[in-house]
């Protein structure tokens, strides 16, 4: 096994988080070597940019925080070290503008990831940051050892300080497979255990659904459902009908509930007004019109606006004599109950929910029972949907990590 020498700060994990870290700490006057288990850095960032790079939200500051759920409060504390805005500065100080499109989602203006990460890695390389290729972290040999598998063999590398910026365990094949969760574990380091986030749902579709219909957006329609706590909710969106039941930006908003009562209960229950244009009488007195010799699917379409998407759905979930009745039609139109059996495993996820507890950690995310030892990312116990929130929050994460192991180390 070969041994190096000793390095003022190891960062493990090359993502947005662990770059962020890096540039953090370079400012405070630190020389920083990262490691990353694949051959190159920004992997998922990078696929992230297939969908145009949605880096953050333009919407307002209070509202942005309380995206986060359960932490808001001490997400808001991050957001107050680099919000939105310093996101957007950020990439303009990499030659990057960006634009807030017609839903607030604030995008590069050539939409690409590629550009924005080449002038930052040539930013990092140049302020003092070394880049170890091929290291994935196996735990620690010693109290300050780390321990890395290499194509070379094993090494260990001494570190007076190290942040963990090691993503949670959604698309694994880009680097990030929850792999930390065992050595973190073996040191007494309490963590929630992983959970996908911003995920499909799985339904008992037939085969005819599935192989027609999959893919197929729905939109506009308003979700109902009832919370842990009985209180009733509804929000508005468009999803996507899959092969295996549900998926897409609604869903994503609301997953965090609906997979804790699938936790809880062994189902979640989604009702779903497919017609948020006509109220329920309306919409009776609509299809209560005689439809002579027009099928049912043709008057669907005609009377209630239904596309074949939505007209293939309400067959898939309706019986016969329902059908047939104009106000009870009416009310399944408007109150379409979906089952949601399973979450989708976390390795399909967008995003990791749970981690690394925050209440491990101190306000410089430096772990209280292991001094010296920083966490950042998606690692940490805290999720967000899509739209901005989760790159938004790694960024941030990392300049905070990044800032308090300048800090314990000038101390």
């Amino acid at each position: 096994m070969t041994h190096s020498a000793t390095s003022p700060l190891a960062i493990i994990g090359g993502g947005p988080a662990g770059l962020m870290a890096a540039e953090a700490a370079c400012a405070a006057g630190l020389t920083v070597d990262l490691y990353d288990a694949m051959g190159s850095v920004g992997r998922k960032f990078l696929l992230a940019g297939k969908g145009g790079l949605n880096l953050t939200h333009a919407e307002p500051p209070a509202r942005f925080a309380e995206r986060y759920g359960p932490r808001e409060r001490e997400i808001q504390r991050w957001l107050d070290a680099f919000d939105a805005d310093a996101l957007r500065a950020w990439a303009r100080g990499l030659g990057v503008e960006t634009f807030a499109g017609s839903s607030g989602r604030v995008f590069p203006t050539d939409l690409k990831a590629a550009p924005l990460l080449r002038s930052w890695l040539r930013r990092l390389r140049e302020s003092g940051v070394t880049f170890h290729m091929h290291h994935r972290w196996l735990g620690w040999q010693a109290h300050d050892t780390l321990h890395f598998a290499t194509p070379q063999g094993e090494r260990a590398v001494p570190a007076k300080a190290v942040i963990f910026a090691l993503g949670g365990a959604s698309w694994p094949q880009l680097g990030s497979n929850g792999g930390w969760v065992k050595p973190l574990q073996e040191v007494g380091v309490d963590i929630a255990p992983l959970q996908p986030a911003n995920c499909g749902f799985e339904l008992a579709w037939s085969e005819y659904l599935s192989s027609r219909f999959g893919g197929a957006p729905l939109k506009p329609v308003v979700a109902h459902w009832i919370d842990r706590d009985g209180a009733a909710h509804s929000r508005q969106g468009e999803f996507v009908l899959s092969e295996y039941g549900i998926e897409g930006s609604l869903i994503y908003a609301i997953g965090a509930e609906l997979r804790e009562q699938i936790a809880a209960r062994g189902e979640a229950m989604l009702k779903l007004d497919l017609v948020p244009g006509y109220t329920q009488p309306v919409l009776a007195e609509r299809l209560a019109v005689p439809r002579g010799k027009h099928s049912i699917g043709d008057w669907l379409r005609r009377r209630a606006g239904l596309d074949p998407a939505k007209c293939a759905l309400v067959f898939e979930l309706t019986d016969k004599p329902t059908l047939a009745d104009p106000l009870a039609l009416a009310a399944q139109l408007k109150a379409l109950p979906l089952r949601l059996r399973a979450p989708r495993p976390v390795a399909e996820a967008i995003s990791t929910a749970g981690g690394v507890r925050l209440e491990a950690l101190d306000e410089n995310l430096m772990l209280r029972q292991r001094p010296g030892v920083f966490c950042a990312g998606e690692m940490l116990d805290w999720e967000a949907p899509t739209g901005g929130y989760l790159l938004t929050a790694c960024f941030a994460s990392g300049l905070i990590a990044g800032r308090g192991a300048a800090r314990w180390l000038r101390a």
